[in-house]
């Protein structure tokens, strides 16, 4: 069932929704929109297509606290200190990144279970919405996903000078019903304009200039001939190795855990890693990536060859565009896709 509110009732909206549940949501500080936490006085950017970083933090966060050790003469003691989770939804999230966590449930949803991860994902409830304005930087096209129409807990569409509004799933539907009283049935006609704004969408994704990357052989049944092709020298030889385009990646995984004595004991920490560094899985004998190139390597056959011929055919990559924008020396995925992939990349 489709709902709407319109556009000058949303900080009503906001208010009724930061009710039951902590509210984040695409805010802009010291001129970088990211997601936040929403409060009254926050400056919302329902409008940019992008955050800085993804909603992936909200889910695993970049760092969090696991346990802490103490150690008094003989007696060693174990306290378990994770941060508390507390029931939140996460307004404005895109279609890319929405597919992120689809990846990330792969890895962290799998058994053993990450009970970290699990916990926030039981949480959360997820609304998307609709990319009115595709950028240039966008091919999440090319992995399947629907920009006009995300996936999500609820997805959402601004047309005209109405948000509309429909529940997807059971998690879903239950929060809709704790902020239905702000909410109004459509009917045809709203649905219509829904379809109309939806057409708009896809006629821009049509004249995008990444639409057509082809990812032919980027499978497991071309695996060493991907691995052992000459033009990764080429590739990786001017990059900086410095992770940016992993930490802005709504769909990297990489972690470290670490110690450190505070004064009062020890505290054990999960922290995002980088497989662009050089004491990435560092162990006693060294690190098994010793070069530049190795290291490029991995990143981009893990994300186009390694993870989809062991999920299924699931890219980890959502074409979301982030480490086009950030890379300082412009070597990013697509450049991968296009000197490894078919010639009708070239």
């Amino acid at each position: 069932m489709m709902l709407k509110i319109t556009v000058d009732r949303l900080p009503e909206l906001f208010v009724k929704m930061a009710e039951n549940k902590a509210l984040y949501m695409p805010i802009e500080k010291n001129d970088q929109v990211e997601f936040h936490r929403w409060s009254e006085d926050a400056w919302v950017r329902l409008d940019k297509l992008n955050t800085l970083k993804s909603a992936k933090d909200l889910f695993f966060p970049q760092t969090e606290n696991m346990m802490k050790f103490k150690v008094e003469g003989k007696s060693l003691s174990v306290e378990e200190n994770r941060d508390l989770i507390e029931p939140f939804v996460v307004f404005g999230v895109r279609a890319c990144d929405a597919e992120s966590f689809n990846v990330l449930d792969k890895v962290f949803m799998a058994d053993p279970m990450d009970t970290f991860y699990q916990n926030r994902r039981e949480n959360g409830v997820v609304i998307t919405m609709a990319c009115n304005e595709p950028e240039e930087t966008c091919f999440c096209s090319i992995f399947g996903i629907e920009a006009a129409s995300p996936a999500g807990d609820i997805t959402c569409w601004m047309a005209g000078d109405n948000l509309y509004w429909r529940a997807n799933t059971e998690k879903g539907q239950a929060y809709t019903e704790a902020v239905s009283e702000l909410l109004e049935e459509v009917g045809a006609e709203g649905e219509a304009k829904v379809e109309e704004q939806k057409k708009k969408i896809r006629s821009i994704l049509e004249k995008l200039p990444l639409k057509d990357l082809n990812l032919k052989g980027f499978d497991g049944e071309h695996l060493l001939e991907k691995f052992n092709s000459p033009k990764w020298a080429r590739l990786s030889e001017s990059c900086l190795g410095c992770g940016t385009c992993t930490f802005v990646c709504p769909t990297c995984q990489c972690y470290d855990i670490r110690d450190y004595d505070n004064g009062h004991g020890v505290q054990r920490y999960r922290c995002w890693d980088s497989c662009m560094y050089s004491d990435f899985t560092l162990m006693a004998h060294g690190n098994s990536r010793k070069t530049q190139i190795e290291r490029f390597r991995q990143r981009f056959m893990h994300k186009l060859v390694y993870f989809p011929s062991n999920n299924n055919g699931m890219y980890s990559c959502v074409g979301c565009g982030r480490c086009l924008a950030k890379c300082p020396i412009s070597m990013n995925i697509v450049k991968v896709i296009r000197a490894l992939g078919g010639e009708d990349n070239e």
